[in-house]
């Protein structure tokens, strides 16, 4: 909403914001959130790494979703703002009861897939040290009990990440019949 704000600041900053982080990996991102958070802190305190991996991520799709909405927002017809308009409503119930709820559930599927895209790219964050689900096949994989299952392990790894996947795109397949008004 913030890149749509009649207000040039608040749009310029919004803008600046989303194509920073949209135009940056999110490797460096999360490289960048493990060097840089840090220093923006009192000296001395220093959050982990986990929290820091959290922020970067956090960060960088929030990015991300603000398009998703945005897009959404934009599909909402013109007429709905006006309409609200001319019933008297200001522009803060206007947004809140009549385009936003319609914007995301125009947005459903494409933020279904920012998040889908998320929970992947969380392998990610064996670069910066952490442990995630690879990497945890990975170690188990280093115990001599298991030497030669790299089938078996990836395998089960891969129906992991399908089950939540799957889960995920059935929720949003359910929110949308269950919002659906075009009966």
């Amino acid at each position: 909403m913030g890149r749509r704000s009649a207000l040039p600041v608040v749009r310029w900053l919004s803008t600046a914001y989303i194509e920073l982080v949209r135009g940056v990996p999110l490797v460096a991102f999360l490289f960048m959130g493990q060097v840089m958070i840090p220093l923006f802190l009192p000296v001395g305190s220093r959050p982990d790494r986990i929290l820091r991996a959290i922020v970067a991520l956090a960060l960088f799709s929030a990015a991300y979703l603000a398009e998703n909405v945005r897009a959404g927002l934009q599909a909402v017809p013109r007429g709905q703002r006006e309409a609200a308009m001319s019933l008297g409503l200001n522009t803060p119930l206007t947004l809140g009861l009549i385009v936003l709820p319609q914007a995301l559930k125009i947005a459903i599927p494409a933020i279904v897939g920012q998040f889908i895209s998320l929970f992947q790219d969380t392998t990610l964050l064996a670069i910066v040290g952490l442990a995630e689900l690879l990497g945890i096949g990975k170690s188990i994989l280093a115990n001599p009990t298991y030497l030669g299952r790299y089938a078996e392990v990836y395998l089960f790894l891969a129906v992991i990440y399908w089950f939540f996947c799957y889960a995920m795109s059935l929720g949003s397949r359910r929110i949308e019949e269950k919002l659906n008004t075009e009966r």
